[in-house]
């Protein structure tokens, strides 16, 4: 494979610690990494892929998790309507956060100010920065991972990281890259300064994973 990165990778171990030690499993080889762009996004079979470093990275992603971020983006629906703050997207809503890289939020909070025209964008990969960034933690998503992009999305803008782990049933809530409070699922989630007026106690987003016929 012929990776052009700055600094230069040897190995596929290199490009991988580059990623956050990712599992290889979810690097693409076509396009070659190292030579993949925004447009490459666009084709539905690169479709749950984010770009990092010129490469696309499929999204760690399972059952569990999204129900997780659907449920709690209905949670959030309600606020954000009635107050006409913005919009919210979900897993598939791509946003161009920095140049050249891409991320998927399993949810996403994105104010009318950081909107073009404070409308809906028609880019289907708008460069935008979301205020709040909501990820669902998969069992493939690795420490390293996540440190690189909440340093990435506090870098951008991003004004609010909420790191969901639903099989600890504990939310991590990041007001910047270093500050953070542990929530469990006797504590309530608020939305601070970005979304004001919204409280959720978790056991009632948790409960969504107990629910059965």
């Amino acid at each position: 494979m012929n990776m052009r990165f700055q600094p230069p990778v040897r190995t596929v171990a290199d490009l991988l610690h580059r990623l956050g030690d990712i599992p290889a499993n979810r690097v693409r080889c076509n396009p070659v990494p190292g030579t993949a762009t925004v447009e490459d996004l666009v084709r539905e079979e690169n479709r749950g892929c984010e770009l990092v470093d010129e490469t696309l990275v499929e999204k760690a992603m399972g059952v569990r998790e999204s129900l997780l971020a659907f449920h709690l983006g209905g949670l959030l629906m309600p606020l954000v309507r009635e107050q006409n703050l913005g919009i919210i997207t979900g897993p598939d809503g791509s946003y161009e956060v920095l140049l050249g890289l891409v991320r998927l939020s399993d949810v996403a909070f994105v104010s009318w100010d950081r909107l073009p025209g404070r409308r809906v964008p028609d880019e289907p990969i708008p460069n935008v920065v979301p205020d709040l960034a909501v990820e669902v933690l998969s069992v493939s998503n690795t420490i390293g991972e996540m440190l690189r992009k909440r340093g990435e999305y506090f870098r951008a803008g991003v004004r609010l990281v909420w790191e969901i782990d639903p099989r600890a049933r504990t939310v991590r809530v990041y007001t910047s890259e270093a500050a953070f409070t542990d929530l469990t699922a006797a504590d309530t989630l608020d939305g601070g300064a970005v979304l004001p007026g919204f409280t959720l106690p978790l056991a009632q987003l948790f409960a969504e994973l107990d629910r059965h016929g």
